[in-house]
Formats: C-alpha cells, structure tokens, sequence
C-alpha cells in the first residue's frame, strides 16, 4: 500500500469513529436500527452489573460489540469511499489560489486597469491576462488567442488554444496563460467557479442521493421496519408459547435485538451510500465533472447515443490517401502540383498532401523563397489555397471554387472532373480538385479515417441494446459511407442545431433514453433536452451551462466510457442488493431453527446446519453480518465487472452469481464460525 492509499485508510478510520454520532447516523436509517441495537445492548450489558440481567453478561457484551464494529464497519465504508474525494479535492484545491487580477475599465484600453484580488471578480466583470499568470476566475474569452495549460484541472501536460469567438472561448479560474494574451469576461461569482464545483462534488458536500437510491433506501426501511414488528412480537409470543407448550423460555431482548440485526437488510444498507460515492468518484477519475448523481444513473440506463462524427468516430483530421489525375495527366504530375500547393500549408490535410507526395514519388519539399513563391491561403470566401511562383499558378480546393476560379480564368472545366468528384463523395471521401494555370489536372482524396477498434466499441454497445447515431455536418452520401464503414446504427448529416434538437425529442417521445456530446453554443440546446449531456470543457460557456456533466479532457469518446461507468454503478447497486436479500434468506434458516425448537422440538428437523446450541448460532450469524460488510467494501467501491451483454443476461448473470452466492456464503460462513466458536470461546 503507497503512502498516498495509507493515509486514506488512516483517515477512514478516524472519521468512523467521529461518525458515531446520532446526527450523522440518522441520516443512514437502517444502520441506525443498528446503532441503536447496538446501545440498548450495551446498556443490557451496564445493567448486568446491578444485578437485572437479560442475558449471560459475557454473551451480551460480545453482542453488543460485534453490533458497534457493524456500525464501525458501515461508517468505514462511507468513510474510505469519501476519502478518496477529499483525496481529489485537495489537488484541486491547490490549484485555486486567490491572484491579483488586471480589471479593465473599457475593453479596448489593456493599460487602464485596476488590480483587485480573484475572490473580489463578480460576473460580467473584464480581466486581462497575459503570459505567465493565472486565471482568476471562469469566464468567455473576448479578444485574444494564448495557448493556456489546463493540467491542473485536468491533468493534461499538453498546453491548449483558448481564442474568442468559435468553440474554444471558455477559460477556467486556476489554469495558467503561458503565452500572448487574453481579455476575459467573468462568467462565475466568487464561491460558484467551475473549480469550486467540482470541490464540492469530489468530496461529496454537494452530493445529494439520486432517485433510485432513495428508492432503494425506502425499500430497505420498510423491510426494517417489518421485520422489527416481528422480532418485537416474539417476546410475548414465545413467553405466551412457552408456558402453553411447557417447555422452553420466552427469547431474550438481546436475541431480539441480535435477531433483528441479522434479518435487516444490513449488508446493503451499511454499503448503499458507498457505492453512490464510489460511482462519483470513477468518473471524477476519468476526469468527468457531474453535476448531479441523477446524471450518471441516469447515464447507466441510456438506450440512445448521438455521437459527433469528427474526434469521435473519426481521426478528425482528413487525411490524403491517392492522387486521381484526369487523362493527359500523370499521377506524378498531379502529385507534384499538389505538393507544391501544400507546403506552406500548415493544415493536418495540407501536411497529409505533402506526405502522400513523398511516399509515393519520393517528391522532396522545395524552397519556396528559391522559387520566389507566394503562398496563397485559404479563406472561408474563396475556399481555395495555392501557390504562385515563376508565372504558374496552381490551386487547390473545394470542386465548386476551382471550377469558378479555371472560368473565370478563361480555362474549361473537364465533366470527367465532376464524375470523379461525385465517385469521391459517394466513397465518403473529401474531393479537392488541383488546377495549374487555368488547367484542371486532377484530384486529392481525402478520407476521414475511421478510428481504430470504434467498430467493435459500438458492436459491444449494440449488445447492451444501445443505439448509436452519428452526427455530422457531412452530406448524406459522405455520412452514409462513413457510417457504413464506422458501423454505427444511423446517422444525421447535414446537422443543424433545430435537427439535433428535433432528433432527441423523437427518440424521447418514444420513451428512449438520450446522450450527446457537444461544445459549441449551437449545441447547447440539444444538451439541454439530452438526458445524459456532456459538454467539452473546451467550449463555450453555454453548452457548458446546459450539459449536466462536464468532460475535463474535451474527449468525445469519453460518452462510451461514461456510459459504461453509469452501468457500472448500477450494476454494482443491483449485485449487492441481491446478495444482501439472499443472505438474509440463509440467515433465516441458520438462526429460527436453534432459537425456537426449545418450544418447538419440531423445528430442529430445519437445523440442518447443526449448530451448536442458540448462542453459537446468534453470535454466529452476527459477526457473519458484520465480517461480510469489510469484505464487500472492495466491489463496492471498484464496482462489478462491466460486461458488454443485454439487460436481460446482466440480469440472469447477476442473479446467479450473487443470488446464488448469496445464499451459499453465510451458511458455509456460519457454520466454520460456529465450529471456531464451539472449539474456543464456548468450550
């Protein structure tokens, strides 16, 4: 065990004792059956003293503290679980510190400012920040380009472009400008920074029980508050038995009390709030922020995903895979002509051009200063790039931009362009149509490359009877062979953000469960209506706000993998409820036998298990209730096995392995408890 997981456990230890206090046990109600338990024998044992005994003193005192390691046992696997929060908050911690910031008067005047400290920025206020200082606090870039490293935040070593306007104007408070500059306009008050959030979270403060939980929990106090009617009728029952039956005595209060504790659905109780801590924090581990646990159950139970096509499903960057010269033209030609276009582009497709080159003709990078060059760049209007050197022009772009460019030239557009262009599109592939002087001389293919293993990731994820659509701004053609080739379910080409939206409220309206990524304000909408809505902490503020998770990596994937975690704690919740039930069931059969066939002499054909006598059995069956909580805290903060199966075989799966398990593990438990006890203390 590392120093960092051994002072977790020293701290785990310490705060269950400081939970053994009414006002914190009360909030947990069937471990505060036990709490109380646990003092009233206590008390039977005090009692003893001044001569009123319910039972032997030994027996109750034994009792009594198997009872408050139960409680003991519950509050450490709270505590162990929460630990591991304060753990993450405490690196966060340290990354929020309280800075001088430069408040700026007028956004157009960066030497008129006044300094205040971070804590004193309210929202709507304007900062300018230069190279070397931090962040004060969260806001939207609003002039300004810097590269900022976020690693405090998000681990991340590699610095990332924060610029105004597009997709990538949001900054947190705590990360640091390591060049240029930027202005900001704080978006967060003092206190409600995005930093102080997820302090919050990680360490369980702003942790509220979702709605499956509190379902479960109202189960679990029903099934304690019937079973403590019964075990509170026994005592005039056996008394009113004994005397009609004339043998036997009535049961003692301390059986009772250990009667009810070992019937209660202890087990699950005691690890119930853990497992909700421990689901929080795997995700805060994958470096996902959510803004509530209903988010990530609710992601455990999502039948539906819209994933965006570039960064998720593809590479993202378009690459190029062949030249396709037209006749008259050969390959080399074409490959020539549009390398030298290419190498002052510094474009992810611009460099793949220059590679192909090389690769395939051994074509070199040429000076462009030698050739007295001028790079021509891309622009959104003419959607074309190229170069001029020594009296030639060449060009490449869009097919569209091209052929008005070679007309307006006076040169002619070949038809045997258009077709190649078209067999492209329709191959999923981007058509850049490469012209030199006023002649057309071919085409670069450009392929989105679908990312390794995504097959096999959305197959598994079909197999959970998951859905997935991907998103794209692409044509129906290009979106169509990319999905095909990517092996998603469906697809949305041609994107709008009214079609995203209109997409989810569909498939909403049809009782489906949602998830979506996105980051830009035209996102935001459709993350507002998604279920599950998880906003890349690179974008804007809006799609921020509007998400109920927050990725702290601004991975795309990441939604597969927070889908899995959701499943995982819901899995997890489900497994142990199940082996809490069957154990109880085991339990019934291990204790009512040897604790009523004094009256009933019949009832010792169900003793199967041959226990020792009463006490054997009570005391038995109690450190078997308190010994499986320690060895169930492990699963309960790791999780069940994740498995790539429908629900219906989770199910079955589940109901074998811990059903079953359930009930064979406290009798073989019990028994070799009740051999060592017979064999030591009760000898």
């Amino acid at each position: 065990m590392n120093n960092h997981n051994s002072n977790i456990f020293k701290d785990a230890i310490r705060q269950s004792f400081m939970k053994l206090t009414p006002k914190v046990q009360i909030k947990n109600p069937v471990m505060f059956v036990v709490y109380i338990a646990a003092a009233m024998t206590t008390a039977l044992f005090l009692l003893s003293f001044a001569g009123i005994r319910d039972e032997n003193a030994g027996y109750t005192l034994a009792i009594a503290l198997i009872l408050w390691f139960t409680v003991l046992f519950a509050n450490f696997a709270e505590a162990i679980a929460e630990g591991r929060g304060r753990a993450q908050a405490s690196s966060l911690r340290s990354a929020r510190k309280d800075v001088k910031a430069k408040k700026l008067k007028a956004v157009n005047n960066v030497k008129d400012y006044t300094e205040v400290l971070s804590n004193g920025l309210k929202k709507g206020d304007i900062v300018y920040v230069v190279a070397g200082e931090q962040i004060p606090m969260d806001g939207e870039v609003i002039d300004g380009a810097a590269s900022v490293d976020e690693s405090a935040i998000t681990g991340e070593s590699a610095p990332v472009i924060r610029e105004s306007g597009g997709d990538r104007s949001a900054v947190t408070g705590g990360t640091t400008l390591l060049s240029d500059w930027l202005i900001i306009r704080v978006t967060a008050e003092a206190g409600e920074s995005f930093l102080d959030k997820m302090i919050a979270m990680v360490e369980g403060a702003a942790r509220k029980k979702t709605p499956n939980e509190i379902a479960l929990q109202i189960l679990l106090v029903t099934l304690t508050i019937i079973f403590l009617v019964v075990t509170a009728t026994l005592l005039p029952f056996t008394a009113f038995s004994s005397k009609q039956a004339g043998s036997g005595s009535a049961i003692s209060i301390t059986n009772v009390i250990a009667l009810l504790i070992c019937l209660a659905p202890t087990t699950i109780g005691a690890l119930l709030s853990s497992i909700g801590i421990a689901g929080m924090s795997r995700l805060n581990q994958a470096n996902v922020l959510a803004m509530s646990g209903r988010a990530i159950e609710a992601a455990g139970d999502v039948d539906v995903l819209l994933l965006d096509k570039t960064g998720t499903i593809t590479l993202g960057n378009r690459q190029a895979t062949e030249f396709l010269p037209l006749d008259g033209i050969t390959e080399q030609e074409l490959a020539d002509a549009a390398q030298l276009s290419s190498i002052a582009d510094e474009t992810p497709e611009g460099r793949s051009i220059v590679i192909l080159a090389k690769e395939r003709f051994g074509i070199r990078g040429r000076d462009l200063s030698s050739l007295d060059a001028t790079f021509v760049g891309f622009t959104a209007t003419t959607r074309m790039s190229g170069v001029d050197f020594q009296g030639n022009e060449i060009r490449k772009g869009a097919a569209e931009a091209v052929k008005a460019y070679v007309i307006e030239k006076g040169g002619e557009y070949p038809k045997e362009c258009d077709k190649l262009v078209q067999k492209v599109a329709g191959e999923g592939g981007t058509p850049l149509v490469v012209a030199q002087n006023n002649t057309v001389m071919g085409i670069i293919y450009l392929k989105d490359i679908v990312k390794n293993g995504v097959k096999e990731r959305f197959e598994d994820l079909r197999k959970m009877g998951i859905r997935t659509i991907m998103i794209t701004g692409d044509n129906p053609m290009t979106a169509a062979a990319i999905a095909a080739e990517a092996g998603v379910d469906d697809f949305l080409a041609e994107a709008t953000p009214e079609a995203k939206l209109a997409l989810i409220r569909e498939y909403q309206s049809k009782g489906h469960l949602v998830a979506m990524t996105g980051d830009g304000t035209n996102d935001a909408p459709a993350l507002a209506q998604a279920d599950v809505a998880v906003a890349m902490n690179t974008g804007t503020q809006a799609a921020k706000e509007a998400g109920n998770m927050v990725d702290l990596d601004s991975s795309p994937t990441k939604l597969i993998d927070i889908v899995r975690i959701g499943k995982q704690l819901l899995m997890t919740r489900g497994a142990l409820t199940t082996f809490s039930v069957a154990n109880d069931v085991a339990k019934y059969f291990a204790i009512i036998p040897v604790l009523f066939f004094g009256i009933y002499p019949e009832l010792a054909v169900l003793n199967f298990m041959h226990l020792t006598n009463t006490r054997s059995a009570i005391l038995s069956a109690i450190i078997y209730n308190a010994l499986i909580i320690i060895a169930l805290i492990p699963l309960a903060l790791k999780g069940v096995k994740y498995h790539e199966m429908s629900a219906g075989k989770l199910l079955q799966r589940n109901m074998l392995i811990y059903g079953l398990g359930g009930i064979i593990a406290p009798f073989a438990a019990i028994k070799l408890i009740d051999i060592l006890l017979t064999v030591t203390v009760l000898a």
